[in-house]
């Protein structure tokens, strides 16, 4: 029964996300789940999707990052100088608004860290300077439209190379071989923890699971099938997923993460060099923020000094709602990626109902509140049993 009860928390945001996709199914009679809206939505929120990641390991330290939205448009407005205006190559102008993201970060990383001053005022101060630079570099005017190239970045899709003509071949066979690989993989890590006595989920429990994940894979296959395709910027989100979600289960720097924001004092006397962790962790969020900042740009094809406003409270509303602890020290990856999932979800659902943007902001919130309020009640229940 102990075991069905830690699952059953595990997957609570799984099993939030598919009650909030059904119900709006339901309301929307059927349009949600139609396969062009299902692209478009991952079109529309693959850049909170990428911030989400970064942000749910800055909040793992214990902290927050408030300059994301304003990196964004910062990293939009040089991929358009240096792409339009200068004429850079796509493949230098990229590598080098990462770069800058990241050197941003490393500013921000290095007066929390190593001077001690509070990341709130920190991360409010470069919100300020980077959305500062971005209209002093755009000097109010938007720069566009961009290459045709480095829109498939945001708006392009894997090709079939086998020629379908009323359906993507391709996205079906990927997303069947993606079933096949988990169906393995989890028979390999039960057979594993039944030889080393390790508790499991019973069998007809762990036969349920695999036929919800596989079905949930199965529709993607059908809905990405039956429209344009699979999204390249869907491929960038898998590799980031897997990228992120190995370094932060499988490695010693992802331990470290943890351990930083769990219990720092502790930490620091086991030797990790704390100090460096949450740097590190402020210099990827940069990055990512610079990527999120060139999906977006290529998404709406312009860079403008307003982009990304507000993104910074939707990267942290999702990593919230996806698990992670405003305490720190606790975390995943994929829940940040459902958590990012029932945001754009809601976002979408309410908008084909013609839900006015104020109630969206007034939900999401309510939505937000809910699942901090949640992790808090099962802390309490933790210490008290």
């Amino acid at each position: 029964m102990s075991i069905l009860k830690d699952n059953l928390k595990h997957y609570g945001i799984y099993i939030a996300l598919i009650a909030i996709a059904v119900f709006f199914q339901f309301m929307t009679n059927g349009v949600l789940f139609m396969p062009a809206n299902i692209t478009n939505l991952i079109l529309q929120n693959s850049f909170i999707f990428i911030l989400a990641i970064g942000m749910t390991l800055v909040i793992v330290t214990g902290r927050i990052d408030l300059s994301v939205g304003s990196m964004v448009g910062l990293a939009g407005a040089l991929g358009g100088i240096f792409i339009i205006t200068f004429g850079w190559p796509i493949w230098l102008a990229i590598p080098a608004v990462l770069a800058i993201g990241a050197l941003g970060g490393a500013a921000q990383g290095y007066l929390i860290a190593y001077r001690g001053i509070p990341f709130f005022v920190v991360t409010l101060a470069g919100m300020m300077v980077f959305r500062g630079l971005t209209m002093i570099f755009l000097d109010g005017q938007f720069i566009g439209p961009f290459p045709s190239n480095f829109q498939l970045m945001a708006a392009g899709f894997v090709p079939d190379i086998f020629g379908g003509t009323n359906i993507n071949i391709v996205a079906i066979a990927v997303f069947a071989t993606a079933a096949l690989i988990f169906v393995c993989l989890e028979f390999r890590k039960r057979v594993i923890s039944i030889k080393y006595e390790v508790d499991t989920l019973p069998l007809y429990l762990f036969a349920v699971k695999l036929v919800i994940i596989v079905t949930a894979i199965g529709l993607f296959g059908y809905w990405f099938g039956m429209s344009n395709g699979i999204p390249n910027v869907l491929v960038v989100l898998g590799l980031l997923l897997i990228v992120y979600s190995y370094v932060a289960n499988r490695t010693l720097i992802g331990r470290h993460i943890y351990a930083s924001g769990g219990n720092p004092k502790a930490a620091e006397l086991s030797g990790i060099k704390t100090k460096s962790i949450i740097f590190w962790v402020y210099v990827n969020m940069g990055m990512l923020a610079a990527l999120a900042g060139l999906v977006f740009a290529a998404r709406l094809n312009v860079a403008m000094p307003r982009a990304g406003t507000g993104m910074e409270l939707q990267a942290i509303a999702a990593a919230f709602i996806g698990g992670a602890s405003p305490h720190g020290g606790v975390g995943k990856i994929a829940g940040a990626i459902v958590g990012a999932a029932i945001v754009g979800i809601i976002s979408n659902g309410m908008t084909i109902l013609g839900i006015s943007v104020d109630l969206q902001q007034v939900i999401t919130g309510l939505v937000l509140l809910a699942a901090v309020i949640f992790d808090v009640l099962t802390k309490q229940r933790a210490k008290a049993a």
